[in-house]
């Protein structure tokens, strides 16, 4: 389906918005109608002409006006009423391809965001967000360009070819012949540019992406660029990328430029041919001097309306080059997918289980070979080791971020896989190492997943992650905002918030990964004692390099190149006298230096 869509992306972009068929007719109508009625006064004026040149055995008299001055009335009531149509329509048309224009790209960003968010994290580990950015923003625009007036352009180009060339044949076969003597080679030179410009504006678009990722990192990481005071050769990477930007643009835009000034020179040969045999005819008396009015009118119409084809294709290329790289995100399978089964989250009893989980990285060796574990519901257990060791991706696995390439996990004695994702994700509260805020206040974040949640409730989460008294001394309390992810707070106060949006949550499994590492001493205690209340009954995974932050979990694991390779007791663990004891001694051993030479 995805190749599909990248090889015929006009037509997959009509399949998609088949929901608007009804406002598409009524606005390519719309279009034609408009069309047929701006054709109008060119007949109108040779109608004239004749009235004056033949008076009452003009075209008109034949019809019962004789009285020329009656003729001319009748001519002047049909302008305005022309006219005033052509402006009707002209409106309609406007509103109905705007209004669609803006309801596809709409639903189309939708669209694309909600699958973007169905996409496994491995997805985004191989992207890069400004290449998200770009095809959300940039290509949907670029998408609604095109259907705001470059759908139009077309449809009236076609009804003016078909009207004028019914009219041409009508008065004059032979005349019509040489009018639309160059309308081949048009149609030739648009395929022709079409065919070569498609992978120039290809080529924009994905520099786009490229200039627009290099931005969002430069102000993600601003910070750093300061304080390494790289500013110059941040720039000078950007002007780099820009510059390459603008030179696959001028390489589209000079070959699209061609276009007019060509066909142009074609064109001429039809108008020449129109101005000259229809003069003969005339002259000789064979064509009345109202019916060469008409086709030297008919003639700029007809043909100088081709020469903003360029323009047109050139909006329509652009265009496609866009919609390839969004119905190509569109089309990108989803590979992990929840199941039918929804957890009654007050049943839940928070039992995990790893069966002989193999799991690799893409393009990695295996971290994990037949791992198997299993967690007894309510207990707090406990992940150490180096980095590296397969400590977080456990959690991943568990959160179903990545799939297991063998093996199961289980909640409860179910498979992970058969649950539905919001349900599953639903049952776990996560305090990852690296916290992210969003731009709003306090309150908003701590309340974050749980959008009802009273004022009582985020207050108590906040105390137990002893937030509170902080969030007190800022200047508008719960309500202060806090900057784009959290930049206004202490490392040690965002984490904070982060525990407290998932203690907020009250989930019957509760992860802590990292979850005080940016936390002084002094707080980590009154968050060791606050956690010591919040995990009874509640099946807790902690993952922590400080082994005196989980010296009362259950049980500690010490994983080690992705395998267990000791558990047990903090007690147990140090008689044992292997890893866990020498980390131990190293820590312990460092805070005694520290302690001393303080």
């Amino acid at each position: 389906m995805e190749t599909q869509e990248i090889r015929q992306p006009l037509r997959s972009l009509l399949r998609y918005g088949r929901r608007h068929r009804r406002q598409m007719w009524l606005a390519t109508w719309y279009s034609i109608l408009n069309k047929i009625f701006d054709l109008a006064p060119p007949i109108l004026i040779g109608a004239a002409v004749d009235v004056v040149v033949r008076k009452q055995d003009s075209l008109l008299g034949v019809f019962g006006a004789t009285d020329p001055f009656t003729q001319l009335w009748i001519l002047g009531g049909l302008t305005v009423v022309i006219w005033a149509l052509e402006s009707v329509f002209e409106y309609a048309y406007a509103v109905a391809w705007r209004e669609l224009a803006q309801t596809i790209q709409h639903e189309l960003r939708l669209d694309a965001y909600s699958h973007i968010q169905t996409l496994e994290m491995s997805y985004f580990d191989e992207q890069r967000t400004g290449e998200l950015m770009s095809i959300l923003n940039d290509d949907i625009n670029q998408l609604e360009r095109f259907l705001d007036s470059g759908a139009n352009d077309l449809l009236q180009v076609a009804t003016t070819v078909v009207v004028t060339g019914a009219v041409f044949f009508w008065m004059s076969p032979q005349i019509a012949l040489w009018a639309i003597a160059p309308m081949p080679l048009v149609l030739w030179g648009s395929f022709w540019f079409q065919a070569r410009i498609a992978p120039r504006y290809a080529s924009v678009r994905e520099q786009a992406g490229a200039l627009n990722s290099l931005l969002s990192n430069h102000l993600s990481g601003i910070e750093v660029i300061k304080s390494f005071t790289t500013e110059d050769f941040e720039r000078g990477r950007l002007e780099e990328q820009s510059q390459l930007y603008r030179e696959r643009n001028r390489a589209a835009i000079q070959l699209s430029a061609l276009f007019v000034p060509l066909i142009r020179m074609v064109i001429v040969v039809g108008f020449s041919a129109t101005l000259l045999l229809g003069g003969w005819y005339t002259l000789r008396g064979t064509m009345a001097v109202g019916a060469y009015s008409v086709l030297i009118f008919l003639t700029q119409r007809l043909l100088w309306p081709l020469t903003r084809l360029g323009n047109t294709f050139d909006l329509y290329q652009r265009a496609m080059a866009s919609t390839q790289r969004v119905l190509g995100l569109l089309g990108r399978p989803v590979q992990v997918s929840g199941g039918e089964k929804q957890l009654d989250l007050t049943k839940v009893r928070g039992e995990l289980g790893f069966e002989h989980v193999t799991f690799a990285y893409d393009g990695m060796p295996p971290l994990f070979q037949d791992l198997s574990l299993r967690v007894p519901a309510g207990e707090t257990w406990a992940l150490v080791g180096t980095t590296g060791s397969g400590k977080s991706t456990l959690v991943r696995l568990l959160l179903r971020f990545y799939e297991p390439q063998q093996g199961d996990i289980l909640l409860d004695g179910e498979d992970i896989r058969s649950l539905q994702l919001a349900s599953l994700r639903g049952a776990i509260g996560l305090v990852s190492q690296h916290v992210f805020l969003f731009h709003g206040s306090v309150r908003e974040n701590i309340a974050y997943g749980s959008p009802h949640a009273t004022h009582e409730a985020i207050e108590r989460a906040a105390k137990l992650a002893e937030a509170h008294p902080f969030i007190e001394r800022l200047p508008q309390g719960y309500d202060t905002l806090i900057g784009d992810r959290g930049q206004k707070l202490s490392g040690g106060q965002r984490q904070r918030l982060s525990i407290a949006r998932a203690l907020l949550k009250d989930p019957p499994i509760l992860i802590l990964d990292e979850a005080t590492s940016a936390i002084d001493n002094e707080t980590e205690a009154a968050i060791q004692r606050s956690l010591e209340k919040i995990t009874v009954e509640r099946t807790t995974l902690v993952i922590a390099h400080r082994l005196s932050t989980i010296r009362h979990a259950d049980k500690s694991l010490l994983m080690e190149d992705g395998r267990i390779a000791e558990q047990g007791t903090h007690e147990d663990l140090l008689a044992l006298d292997g890893g866990y004891a020498r980390l131990w001694r190293v820590q312990t051993g460092e805070r005694q230096a520290e302690h001393t030479k303080n």
